[in-house]
């Protein structure tokens, strides 16, 4: 068998193992989204980013693999989703192609913004390029409340991101129902033992919803509440404060089986820069690549080589999955029950 690359270890004696909660097998749904996340550079640099993203990083894709992935969603119809993320997607190379070969091959295309490369120079046009291509876009802002934004992610923030929304909303976004604004909700890194789940989401939606009408003639689709997994620089901030294992027993006291059904890591396979292939982002993140039947680390060109997307018999699971499991669950697309 082919060893995988040293996976980031969570695991502890007194932390059942995700996979002996499960009791069998997590195993693949045929794939239907396919998530790139495009690199590690990106214009700001916040306290609770699981990919420890910031303006010094330099790491993007290249020209060579963003080829491969246009390849890729040439190659597989049964891809209905292409996610972008990064870092800031919108900064990085491979952008743009890879998200005009999505929108000619008919897929839907996500792109996960912060909202304020918008401001940067050079990216001005990024509402408008994503307007014309129907793009649904998924924009981090992890509270309505202008101290906490900039709190987790730099001053100024909340209000670049309000402009930002602003913008969108005259550009059709959260309005036309082909323009969809979805919005992302982090809750605060925990600092004490005093460990919250995140809000139920349908009543965070009307708060956010409500205050931002009221205050800013702001209108947005979804809100996706999404749990903080000790990864990147929450991991970092937790160990900081000595609450790794700690919320690790939290989020495990919370596990709810309900949610393992709609885990994102069922019917998606996370790309990243190098062109590597995981079951997840935070898969990704954690350097624990997916992994074929015969034990073999998956890359994409063994995907195009193979002409099939199913050669995963096994999704890999580490203790943090009990961040997507836990209470009402989490994802990409927030809560899972």
């Amino acid at each position: 068998m082919i060893q995988p690359p040293a996976a980031l270890e969570l695991s502890a004696p007194d932390i059942t193992p995700f996979k002996t909660k499960l009791n069998f097998s997590l195993t693949k749904k045929p794939i239907t989204i396919l998530q790139v996340n495009l690199g590690k550079r990106c214009n700001l640099a916040c306290t609770h980013c699981h990919v420890d993203a910031s303006p010094h990083r330099t790491e993007e894709m290249s020209d060579d693999i963003a080829s491969r992935v246009i390849e890729l969603i040439h190659t597989f119809p049964q891809l209905e989703t292409i996610d972008l993320t990064g870092g800031a997607p919108e900064l990085l190379n491979g952008f743009k192609p890879i998200l005009a070969a999505a929108v000619a091959s008919g897929k839907k295309v996500i792109v996960r913004s912060n909202l304020t490369i918008y401001f940067v120079p050079g990216y001005e046009d990024i509402p408008e390029h994503c307007a014309q291509n129907q793009v649904r876009i998924v924009a981090s802002l992890p509270c309505y409340l202008a101290d906490n934004v900039d709190t987790m992610r730099g001053e100024g923030v909340f209000d670049a991101s309000i402009r930002a929304l602003q913008w969108l909303n005259r550009l059709g976004y959260g309005r036309d129902p082909n323009l969809q604004l979805d919005l992302v909700y982090n809750p605060p890194i925990p600092i004490s033992i005093d460990f919250r789940l995140t809000p139920d989401q349908v009543v965070l939606e009307r708060d956010y919803k409500m205050f931002f009408e009221e205050h800013f003639d702001i209108s947005f689709n979804n809100l996706f509440t999404i749990t903080n997994l000790p990864i990147g620089r929450t991991k970092f901030q937790l160990e900081h404060h000595q609450l790794t294992q700690p919320y690790l027993q939290f989020l495990e006291s919370h596990y709810n089986p309900s949610t393992v059904t709609g885990l994102m890591c069922r019917d998606q396979l996370s790309i990243d820069y190098l062109g590597n292939v995981y079951d997840c982002d935070f898969n990704q993140m954690a350097n624990l690549p997916a992994l074929t039947s015969e034990g073999e680390v998956l890359k994409i060109d063994r995907l195009l080589a193979a002409g099939t997307l199913d050669l995963i018999s096994e999704i890999q699971t580490e203790t943090y999955c009990y961040g997507c499991t836990a209470g009402c669950g989490s994802s990409c697309g927030g809560a899972l029950v």
